[in-house]
Parts: structure tokens; sequence; C-alpha cells
């Protein structure tokens, strides 16, 4: 699955690589840790919107969803879609078809299960470039205050070789699309097959990951600054 991840690289460079400009209203700043059951507003660009990077809150909420509180709840169930069953899910299916999005990263973290013990990875491109998740995303009107709050998902495949090792227990992954297929997963015309056939896991040699400290379960300190990501070594892992 994909609860955390990471969204670094500069807002001009960031409008470069994906030839989209920011909301004139996004405050958009670098995030070296998002966990998503704090469902923070992340940079996606939508389908209906595909010049536009816009900030949507992570944790997709349906439209028909009634009331706050309930909404709240489906939130922190809704972080990721599982893509083998996106067509079967009622908080899901209705938003493939014509809601997808691109969940706009440059890394993500996992945790390797060894020795009675967990142990965090920093998962990445190995050209360390920003990439983009496949998602889907809703708007939903809050009645009481009239609201609109804008939501996504970020879909999951199945683990590749790298990812089978690291996320060793669930053995999954975020959907991260080829860069030649980010404009595609955005038309508004692909077929349910042709939509499958994007949901799958990005090869292992494209991707690069080295184990960091625990900073980012820290209850003490925010690990959201930069040296969360930085490399820490786990004597016990190589004796593995």
């Amino acid at each position: 699955m994909c609860y955390h991840y990471t969204i670094t690289t500069p807002k001009n460079q960031l409008e470069n690589r994906f030839s989209a400009h920011f909301d004139a209203l996004s405050d958009y700043r670098p995030i070296y840790h998002s966990d998503g059951f704090s469902h923070r507003a992340m940079p996606v660009i939508t389908a209906d919107k595909p010049t536009e990077i816009q900030l949507y809150h992570w944790g997709l909420i349906p439209h028909w969803v009634k009331d706050r509180e309930t909404a709240k709840q489906l939130s922190n169930q809704t972080l990721n879609a599982v893509s083998e069953t996106i067509y079967e899910k009622p908080s899901f299916k209705a938003y493939v078809p014509k809601k997808r999005c691109l969940v706009l990263a440059d890394g993500f973290f996992e945790w390797m299960h060894a020795v009675k013990n967990k142990y965090p990875h920093y998962i990445y491109l190995n050209d360390h470039q920003p990439f983009a998740f496949a998602g889907i995303y809703s708007h939903w009107a809050d009645k009481e205050t009239g609201e609109i709050i804008k939501t996504y998902s970020i879909l999951t495949t199945a683990a590749n070789d790298l990812m089978a090792k690291i996320h060793n227990v669930k053995k999954r992954m975020p959907v991260i699309l080829k860069r030649e297929d980010e404009q595609k997963w955005l038309e508004q015309d692909l077929t349910q097959g042709e939509i499958l056939n994007l949901l799958q896991p990005l090869d292992s040699k494209l991707l690069a990951a080295h184990t960091i400290s625990k900073l980012i379960t820290s209850r003490s300190e925010n690990p959201d600054q930069e040296k969360v990501l930085e490399p820490f070594t786990y004597p016990e892992l190589a004796l593995l």
C-alpha cells in the first residue's frame, strides 16, 4: 500500500516537468513526509484541468457521502484504491472512467519486516526525478457549509521485484505511471481495458531505495524535514 510519500521538487521544476502551472491560489511548499492520515492538501493534475496543478486532499470522499463525520471516517479508508478491484468498489468505481488524476511525487516510504522489527525505506526513481502516481479524484459538497472538498486516492498494484523485498508482507506498491503514459492516463475516452492496462508495476530497474532512520515514526519530532530522507544503516539487516 502507500500511506507516506514525498514531493520535494521546487515549484518551477514541477511546472516544467509536467507542462502545467500551479493554480494561483495554491500555497505549495516542498513536503518531505506526507502521512496520509493527516489528509493534507497535495499537488495533483486532474483530467478536467490537465494543464493546471491543484492541491487536493489525500483520502477520497465519494460524492454520495451525506455528512462530514462519515466523510472523515471514510477518507481514512480511501487513501489507496486496489487497482485489481477498482471497478467493483462503491467508493471508487464512479471515478475511474472520467475522474483520473496524476498525483505528483518524487519518492515514497515503505517498511520491511525483518528480525521481528520494521525498517523504513525511502524509494525513488534512480534518476531522482519527480513522477506521477495514478490517482482518481472526487469533489464532495458539504451540505451544511456548502464547501466543496477536493480529494483523491492513489491506486496500488502488485509489488515489483524490488518492492516485494522491501514491502515483504503485503507485497504491494503504488502505481507509478511511465512518463509516456501520464497524459494518456488523463484522456477521457479510454476503455476499461486500456485503463487497467496502465495499472502495472513499474520496472524495478527504474527504482532505487535506501533505509532511513525511524525519525519518520517519531512522536516527539516532526518528520516533515529533509533529514528524514537521509540514508541510515541498520547493522542487523546486513546479516540477513
